[in-house]
């Protein structure tokens, strides 16, 4: 599918999504870094993990609406999708900071399996799924991290 979207929006959709990386960064090291407030980091990673993975479910429900052609049942399918996401990092906030992380690591590995799917089907342009997958493997890692420096 050719993209619609001209390449300087792609150009600031690639710098948004790779500088909304910066706070799984920041607060991985500061986990890793600052012992006497780890709990204060990992708090902060894994809530941001959770809004993130909320953000990435919100995406599909905008692809369910706005991709021309997709049939019904597959529509319906991705719109029920992408509130799973949200109730995956409610639950995960629930765990105490082991759990939290495996759990949003888990959410994040499958919705970038859900992406897949949609761009298999030829639902997404040939740029999105690159940069889905750059940003979900340094979530990933990071909360890993923070799971394991916040233990």
């Amino acid at each position: 599918m050719a993209s619609p979207i001209p390449p300087p929006v792609i150009r600031t959709i690639a710098w948004l999504g790779y500088g909304g990386l910066l706070p799984f960064v920041l607060l991985t090291v500061a986990t890793a870094v600052d012992k006497n407030n780890v709990v204060f980091w990992s708090q902060g990673l894994f809530s941001y993990g959770s809004v993130i993975l909320t953000f990435v479910g919100a995406l599909h429900w905008g692809f369910a609406l706005a991709i021309p052609g997709i049939p019904d049942k597959q529509r319906d399918a991705v719109l029920i999708w992408s509130v799973v996401p949200a109730l995956v990092a409610w639950v995960a906030l629930m765990f105490d900071g082991v759990a939290t992380g495996y759990v949003l690591i888990l959410g994040f590995a499958t919705h970038y399996w859900q992406d897949t799917r949609l761009h298999n089907d030829g639902f997404l342009p040939p740029w999105y799924l690159p940069l889905r997958f750059q940003i979900t493997v340094v979530a990933c890692v990071c909360m890993a991290l923070g799971t394991y420096w916040g233990r």
